[in-house]
């Protein structure tokens, strides 16, 4: 069987349909991962065949890509490399390059956030798209395959054939304190993700938040891109700072802060870690009133803080987690329920059996 597994976005996109794509390969499966050209790298950090559909035109920025240049470019590549099945995620588009090809379609995400309005928006932008391949709506997805535990899914959300979250990050060669707890200290992870050089604080600077860590005695790692480390090193005080395997670390910390990615929050949901989320964008809020919803992570929503110093009420949500053992507890019991899903060769199956259908 060959599967093409299409992403976009960030190269959080990339880590999470990593696990399936691997299991795919694994059981003998022919797979190629579709990406934009800044993904290319993470995908080969993971060990995924990866193929760039940015033109050469757009690799540097001169447009945006469209719907309609991003479903040439698939088309393009299923002239030469035909799948006998598609994965997708956010996006619609690849769902109109099964349609095209007559092959079963899977949808494959996080559904942690409520999305009906969003895919409303994207299917009326597909329109000259469906009409030009002579759809008259967009065809549902023969397979939605959700990564979200069912304990912190939105309301109304689609049924889903759930699959446990496998952590999945770039890999580099590791060193013994980034998988050995510090004996007798607290750590504690801060990290923006991958979109970001530095955490968005509300406050003043991150530097506070260092302060006040380190004062109670906490080891403070900034998982961060180089060139963040690079810039802000020197400014932060006695932390860690730069590429750390989240994957690795996540086990060893105590607390975690972010910015809401869903990459992060599962990790170190999986990982047993409760967090303090100081969401970034919509996205991100969705992502930490679902978990803090749960009992798992407090939520610093930087446009509600009636008038309280933000650096306090960031620095308060710590200490609160650190001091009270319930939230690990809740994080350890959503941790369970991720681990009793199936796995990814499990629900390999599913895509087996579509195509044998």
């Amino acid at each position: 069987m060959k599967i093409l597994f299409t992403v976009g976005g960030s190269q959080a996109a990339v880590f999470g349909v990593s696990p399936l794509a691997a299991a795919a390969r694994n059981a003998g499966h022919e797979i190629l991962l579709a990406a934009d050209e800044p993904l290319m790298a993470a995908a080969a950090s993971v060990g995924l065949p990866a193929v760039c559909i940015t033109p050469e035109r757009m690799r540097y920025g001169q447009e945006a890509m469209t719907a309609a240049v991003r479903l040439d470019a698939l088309l393009e590549l299923a002239g030469s490399w035909t799948p006998d099945l598609v994965v997708g995620g956010l996006s619609h588009v690849p769902r109109l390059l099964a349609a095209q090809l007559k092959v079963p379609y899977v949808r494959h995400i996080w559904h942690i956030a409520p999305m009906a309005r969003r895919d409303r928006t994207a299917v009326a932008e597909l329109q000259p798209e469906l009409e030009r391949l002579g759809l008259a709506a967009l065809p549902d997805p023969d397979l939605f395959i959700d990564l979200c535990p069912p304990s912190v899914r939105p309301e109304g959300a689609p049924a889903a054939r759930s699959m446990r979250w496998v952590p999945r990050v770039s890999q580099r060669r590791l060193e013994p304190w980034m998988y050995t707890k510090p004996e007798g200290r607290r750590r504690v992870l801060i990290t923006a993700g991958t979109r970001n050089l530095m955490l968005d604080t509300p406050g003043s600077s991150l530097r506070k938040l260092v302060d006040e860590l380190t004062g109670t005695g906490a080891e403070v790692l900034i998982a961060a891109l180089p060139e963040a480390a690079e810039k802000y090193g020197s400014e932060l005080g006695d932390v860690r700072i730069g590429w750390l395997p989240l994957d690795v670390v996540a086990p060893t910390c105590d607390l975690a802060v972010h910015h809401g990615g869903a990459t992060t929050a599962m990790t170190l949901v999986n990982a047993g870690v409760p967090q303090v989320i100081i969401p970034d964008n919509g996205y991100g809020k969705a992502v930490a009133e679902s978990v803090a919803g749960f009992g798992a992570a407090l939520m610093v929503d930087k446009h509600r803080l009636a008038g309280r110093d933000a650096d306090e009420v960031i620095a308060e949500a710590c200490r609160t987690i650190l001091s009270d053992p319930g939230y690990a507890e809740r994080t350890r019991l959503l941790a369970a329920e991720s681990a009793s899903l199936p796995t990814p060769a499990e629900v390999l199956r599913d895509l087996e059996a579509l195509v044998a259908a």
